[in-house]
């Protein structure tokens, strides 16, 4: 495993890539509404990154990822990929991920955004899942390792009779959109990899309301979704470890940590 520890300079320049990702996704918030096309949030987004911030979609062309967002509705894990076709309609839900360049850095966060009148026990999933990525983060510290981090996801989502996707995870992130270590959203106290200050990597606990099966599509090779067709739900941070504990680099103005 080769994880590469970020100097304080390289960090600075992570802060600037977070906070611009997670501008997108407040700015794209107000769009978010019935009737509108994941292809149009995916233009909105795009557009604003390489107008607005002078900055890079990382996920456009990434091993051929044709599209500048990843926009994931209802039953879709994650990966989903806009299109005009897909058009929002109230009740759904929605996860934004959002990876922006700048500088040669990523920024990488996603967030759960609720289409017009969504169901009680949609609102439930979203809410247990941010509260595993609080929780998670909420831990982290030089000292702990990889396997805490899982522990503290599965321990809280299965807790709360939800299911724990293990095929994707989160991952270490700086010049290189994924890179050492995995980070796994299910595991055993005491186990995995160390947490070291200087490390960056992204939490993005996806939780399922069924079982944690997934399926690829195959014919795009993409879009992850529940096996049972039941939804599914993320969210997403970059962080940094610090001396005493982390910085989360992708925190939004609605948040605070």
């Amino acid at each position: 495993m080769n994880i590469h520890l970020k100097s304080a300079d390289d960090i600075a320049k992570m802060r600037v890539a977070g906070r611009l990702a997670a501008d997108v996704l407040e700015m794209i918030g107000p769009h978010v509404q019935p009737g509108i096309s994941t292809g149009e949030l995916d233009r909105i987004c795009h557009q604003y990154i390489v107008e607005e911030q002078a900055a890079i979609p990382a996920p456009l062309n990434y091993n051929g990822f044709p599209k500048s967002i990843c926009t994931s509705v209802n039953h879709v894990i994650c990966h989903g990929i806009p299109s005009d076709g897909k058009i929002l309609k109230s009740g759904d839900i929605v996860n934004i991920d959002i990876t922006v360049i700048k500088d040669g850095f990523h920024g990488d966060t996603s967030k759960m955004f609720c289409v017009g009148e969504v169901a009680d026990h949609a609102r439930r999933l979203i809410r247990v899942t941010q509260e595993c990525l609080y929780r998670a983060i909420g831990i982290v510290k030089p000292g702990i390792t990889l396997g805490d981090i899982g522990h503290v996801i599965q321990q809280h989502g299965e807790g709360h009779n939800y299911s724990i996707v293990r095929e994707y995870c989160g991952h270490g992130i700086g010049r290189i959109f994924h890179e050492d270590p995995q980070v796994l959203h299910w595991g055993s106290p005491g186990t995995g990899t160390p947490v070291q200050e200087g490390m960056t990597f992204t939490i993005e606990p996806m939780l399922n309301a069924g079982t944690r099966y997934t399926k690829l599509s195959r014919q795009d090779g993409w879009t992850v979704t529940t096996k049972d067709r039941r939804l599914s739900a993320q969210w997403e941070h970059t962080l940094a470890v610090t001396a005493s504990g982390c910085e989360v680099l992708t925190l939004r103005s609605d948040e605070s940590m």
